[in-house]
Formats: structure tokens, C-alpha cells, sequence
């Protein structure tokens, strides 16, 4: 842990260090934002990693299935259920972050 001081003049000239307690609170804020901001993104990516490459290693015994409109169902499910995910997998990760971002005051909804 680091201590930070603070050299502050007073009206007379003369100066005395201070315990600057307010940054140390902010950068042990700003760690534990990065740390569920990591969190959150580790999450983000392993489920991106297991729709967008785990569904092609079942896609052996899915091929003699038929989906909708006569394609192969691996191709169904990789070209559309892929991209609804991925949409719905981004405004998840924008709401989950914003919510990261106001519990340690970092929102930008009242920066108007």
C-alpha cells in the first residue's frame, strides 16, 4: 500500500505534508472497477468462444438434420442462432457494465 503526501502552502508561506486520503480511495476504487470490469469481460468472451467455435464441433452430427428452409441445421444455427446471440450478447455486456460503472461512480448518464 502507498502512502501519498501532499506539500500544501498555507497564506503565511509556510507549508506542511498532509495524508492525501481522497486519491488512495480513488485508486482503490479504480482497482476493484478493473477488477469486475475483467470479470465481466471474461465472461463475455468465453460465451462469444462457445457460440461463435463450440457450436461447430457438434456440427458433424447435426448436418443430417434439415433446418428451416431446406439448409443443414449446423448451418442454421451457426449463420442465424450465432448472430442473435451475438446482439443480444452485446446491449447484456453494455447493461452489466453500466451498472459496473454507477456502483463505483463512473456513469456517464449525468454528464450532460
Amino acid at each position: 500500500m502507498h502512502i501519498f503526501y501532499t506539500f500544501i502552502l498555507s497564506q503565511n508561506g509556510y507549508g506542511f505534508a498532509s495524508y492525501n486520503l481522497k486519491r488512495e480511495v480513488y485508486m482503490a476504487k479504480n482497482a476493484q472497477h478493473w477488477e469486475k470490469t475483467k470479470g465481466l469481460l471474461i465472461i463475455t468472451l468465453v460465451l462469444w468462444a462457445i457460440f461463435s467455435m463450440g457450436i461447430f464441433l457438434f456440427g458433424a452430427e447435426m448436418n443430417t438434420v434439415t433446418g428451416p428452409f431446406g439448409y443443414p441445421l449446423t448451418y442454421w444455427f451457426t449463420c442465424q442462432g450465432s448472430l442473435g446471440f451475438f446482439v443480444i450478447l452485446i446491449f447484456w455486456f453494455a447493461g452489466r457494465q453500466e451498472k459496473i460503472d454507477e456502483e463505483f461512480g463512473f456513469s456517464e448518464k449525468g454528464d450532460n
